[in-house]
């Protein structure tokens, strides 16, 4: 007899329950991160982050730039300028990727600063269906649904004050690919030498 709690299924048969994964248990956004809970390198295989060389839509080369980052409330953090945009990105002890600032020409945050909060970028364990909020940042709509896992990619749709694109994340590489929602190219990972 299975009984249904809360949209949890317990089972009278005893066994324990199975580990949490994707986004169970996470609070998103994070309003207070605690730094012991965060470490100083991010090694989640789907957020690999090294300098890599992107094409953007109109076929010009962009060059990502990874580099120490400052701490953000006493938070590690890893700096990622990918075409004049630098974004903040800190990993937490369990392996999930968190967004924690972004400096562009009109459009800067920090968490903890001016009312904008820590968001989820990565999880540690992907599943299809997730979502969540990339980060917290007042007069802005930044949410992210995962769409599709498998062994080697996961991509996840996301929704920046309406519009719409799909990254796709390669297990081991990182970010591979960023599409709109009709399918146009934002940003393509080039081979080394291309």
């Amino acid at each position: 007899m299975a009984l249904v709690l809360g949209g949890t299924t317990a089972c009278s048969t005893g066994s324990a329950p199975s580990p949490s994964t994707g986004v169970d248990e996470l609070v998103i956004p994070t309003p207070s991160p605690g730094p012991a809970d965060f470490v100083d390198a991010i090694d989640n295989p789907w957020f690999g982050l090294d300098d890599a060389t992107y094409a953007d839509g109109s076929g010009s080369r962009v060059e990502r730039v990874v580099s120490k980052g400052p701490d953000v409330g006493g938070v590690p953090t890893t700096a990622v300028t990918l075409d004049g945009v630098t974004d903040l990105y800190a990993q937490d002890a369990l392996g999930d990727v968190w967004w924690f600032g972004h400096a562009a020409p009109g459009a800067t945050w920090r968490a903890g600063s001016g009312g904008a909060v820590a968001g989820l970028v990565m999880a540690a364990s992907p599943r299809r269906g997730d979502g969540y909020r990339r980060a917290d940042v007042p007069g802005q709509d930044l949410r992210s649904t995962v769409l599709s896992v498998d062994r080697d990619s996961v991509v996840v749709q996301d929704v920046t004050d309406g519009v719409v694109t799909r990254s796709t994340y390669t297990n081991g590489v990182g970010l591979d690919l960023v599409e709109t929602d009709t399918g146009s190219v934002v940003l393509a990972r080039q081979e080394a030498g291309e």
